[in-house]
């Protein structure tokens, strides 16, 4: 089983949602709203303080301080301590949070591709370095502007759409939708 498939501990509580039972309509219950996601952008740029994201996010303060409690309760942030008196607190990704990462990319990649004309913020890739500085034996590491691929952790190919079909797990449904029962009652 691979690194992505691997299951993990479920930090945000099971509900029940109406339609197709999905993943992503349940990811989308955690993080789907716009000021949810744009808080994780700005925790993920580096902006800890209430105040940074707030202004970063242009986000309605109540609404964002109801977007944080949610996303602390999924298990997406914790908070954290940096003043004692008055209290005050930092939030900070949890594994669940950081891997939201390649979402952001995601995102911001379709945003330059079909909403902006300018890339007003772009991902650098500094490949990880050895003692030398060399990025693990090849030529000089040097930073870069990202150009990432999906790539299958199984076979080692990049993943394109025309290569991938749906395979419906859920009892009761297709990939059309719910599965009327047959005459038999089966």
């Amino acid at each position: 089983m691979s690194t992505a498939q691997e299951p993990h501990a479920r930090t945000a509580p099971t509900v029940a949602l109406p339609g197709r039972p999905c993943s992503a309509a349940a990811a989308l219950h955690v993080v789907g709203e716009k000021w949810a996601l744009l808080a994780v952008r700005e925790i993920f740029f580096g902006n800890h303080r209430f105040e940074a994201i707030a202004r970063n996010t242009g986000a309605p303060r109540d609404r964002l301080a109801a977007r944080l409690r949610s996303l602390e309760q999924a298990g997406v942030v914790e908070r954290r301590p940096y003043n004692e008196r008055p209290p005050r607190y930092e939030y900070h990704l949890t594994d669940s949070g950081r891997d939201l990462a390649p979402v952001i990319r995601a995102l911001l990649e379709w945003g330059d591709r079909w909403v902006l004309e300018d890339r007003p913020v772009v991902m650098i890739h500094e490949p990880a370095r050895d003692g030398d500085g060399q990025a693990h034996g090849q030529a000089p590491a040097h930073a870069h502007d990202l150009d990432a691929a999906w790539i299958c952790r199984t076979c080692g190919e990049e993943v394109v759409m025309n290569t991938l079909t749906v395979d419906v797990r859920s009892p009761g449904w297709d990939r059309s939708g719910p599965r009327a029962p047959s005459p038999s009652g089966d």
